[in-house]
């Protein structure tokens, strides 16, 4: 196992997050310290390429602390990739509610334990009080609201202190040298299994973590596709999941959060009701009565206005260590993200910007490309020549069946136009022969008139008519 050491831990004794172990930080590691964005360092030295560091150099000591690495000599991918198997992720933020609520009722309890003891005297003024019977008058006076203002307080500090450790497994483990030199300047496709084997061989304790998580995701994704733009978009999207993740790990006790003041304010009402309704006015000439209620509703008053005190100083004393919290996930989420942008992604090596003298692989890479493109091509012309083809089909058979519709249209019109014209011919011959023959009829009529009259003359007298007004 390899660790990184930052310039300002040089000379000091430190603890491996693996193992516990003390470790001695050399005192000269600022000029052996390689960049984080993979170039030359600022004292010039090249970045260590194809080397090993030292056994206690910056990078730290090798596997488990002095044993011999095993060698890196070539092998085989098919096997490489069988022995991978991944591992469970566990929550990286969210700690198990019933560990947290069994703590905080446990603490709870605890402190209704050390309060038992220093509760006042019955009778006793609040003026008398010593600091731990006003602390636990505070929360015996009100104690169904007390209570749960402190079982809530307490279950959130649980909370929080879990986040804590997770914070500081996920803070230790961006001490180890997850991209170690030796293995090579740059991530190829070549040398990118020697580097996923690499992290599959960190320790337990410490390959669950976010850090050590998208490297392995980015790295095998880069095996299997090698291209830096997915591999890029994979850890945006990563980043996000992550960021979403730790806010929502907060939704629990933001609502402790806004609870334990409004339960403050509910046992302000409940005192404020209790002290009104044991007023009594109904002898008023009798003083000292007037005078022993006014102290009840005052005293009322003062208890109902605790349980807000203590709810306000709660919620505060929680918020501090809330937002604090908060802070430090987020700073530790940018330090993986700052890694991945200055350190992983400038150290991917796709092929894709190759330049200088190197041939073999501008070669490989204009055939990769243009079979890629070759092969979509042709997937993109199948598809089209299908649907041609198809739309062909479809207008053929169209065409058949509107020619289909028009012959039979055609034939119909015809034979009714060929049966309305010989219905018109029957019609225009019997109205002729009908009046050939009355024609005929009338000719023999006045053949026979003209036979009877001979050489008669015919006299036609006019009958003179008359008028409206005339004598005759």
């Amino acid at each position: 196992m390899q660790l990184k050491a930052e310039p300002e831990m040089a000379g000091k004794i430190v603890r491996c997050p693996g193992c516990d172990t003390k470790l001695s930080i050399p005192a000269n590691i600022a000029s052996t310290l390689p960049a984080p964005s993979g170039l030359p360092s600022p004292s010039g030295l090249p970045a260590p390429s194809g080397m090993a560091p030292a056994e206690n150099d910056a990078f730290g000591a090798e596997y488990e602390h002095g044993t011999t690495a095993p060698p890196q000599g070539p092998a085989s991918s098919a096997s490489v990739r069988g022995e991978r198997g991944g591992w469970e992720e566990k929550d990286p933020t969210n700690p198990s509610s019933l560990l947290s609520f069994g703590m905080g009722f446990g603490f709870f309890v605890l402190w209704v334990a050390i309060l038992y003891p220093f509760q006042a005297p019955d009778g006793a003024s609040p003026a008398s009080y010593t600091t731990m019977q006003f602390v636990a008058s505070l929360f015996f006076k009100h104690m169904l609201v007390s209570f749960m203002n402190t079982l809530f307080f307490t279950w959130a500090m649980s909370i929080l202190y879990l986040k804590l450790r997770k914070l500081g497994h996920q803070r230790k483990a961006l001490l180890l040298d997850v991209l170690p030199w030796d293995l090579g300047a740059e991530i190829n496709r070549d040398n990118v299994g020697h580097f996923i084997d690499h992290l599959y061989k960190l320790p337990h304790s410490l390959r669950d973590s976010m850090m050590v998580n998208r490297m392995r995701k980015a790295l095998e994704l880069f095996e299997v596709k090698q291209n830096t733009g997915d591999v890029t978009n994979m850890l945006s999207s990563q980043s996000d999941i992550d960021s979403m993740r730790i806010g929502g790990s907060y939704s629990l006790l933001k609502a402790f959060l806004w609870a334990i003041p409004i339960l403050g304010f509910i046992g302000t009402v409940i005192g404020l009701s209790h002290a009104i309704g044991g007023m009594d006015f109904t002898n008023m000439t009798d003083i000292k009565q007037v005078t022993g209620t006014l102290g009840k509703v005052t005293g009322g008053l003062g208890t109902a206005f605790d349980a807000t005190l203590l709810g306000l100083v709660l919620a505060m004393t929680l918020n501090f260590p809330l937002n604090a919290m908060m802070k430090s996930e987020d700073d530790c989420l940018n330090d993986i993200d700052s890694f991945c942008n200055e350190v992983l992604l400038p150290r991917l090596n796709d092929g894709g910007g190759i330049a200088g003298g190197d041939t073999g692989g501008i070669m490989d890479t204009l055939v990769k490309a243009v079979a890629s493109a070759q092969k979509e091509f042709l997937v993109d012309l199948n598809a089209l020549s299908k649907q041609v083809k198809e739309q062909a089909d479809n207008l053929d058979k169209r065409a058949a069946a509107h020619q289909q519709r028009v012959d039979a249209e055609f034939a119909m019109t015809l034979n009714r136009m060929r049966e309305d014209l010989t219905n018109s011919v029957k019609d225009s011959v019997k109205t002729t022969t009908d009046y050939t023959r009355a024609l005929a009829s009338g000719i023999q009529s006045l053949n026979t008139l003209l036979s009877e009259l001979g050489g008669k003359q015919i006299l036609i007298h006019q009958v003179k008519k008359k008028g409206w007004f005339s004598k005759e």
